[in-house]
């Protein structure tokens, strides 16, 4: 539904991504964990806003 919604689940996505592979090189597992769970949130956050749509959607 709202485009700064979806960048914002998309930066959050990228974020986690990176921050896990920080956790792979650097041997930390937290980091790791941490970006794994913040790519989760990403996917989420899409996940709500591809709801949004679907209600939007149907509502019209």
């Amino acid at each position: 539904m709202s485009t700064e919604d979806r960048v914002k689940a998309t930066a959050k996505n990228v974020e986690g991504k990176v921050q896990e592979f920080v956790g792979e090189v650097t041997g930390d597992p937290e980091q790791k964990a941490e970006g794994k769970a913040k790519q989760a949130e990403g996917n989420v956050r899409h996940s709500v806003e591809n709801v949004k749509d679907d209600v939007k959607r149907a509502i019209d």
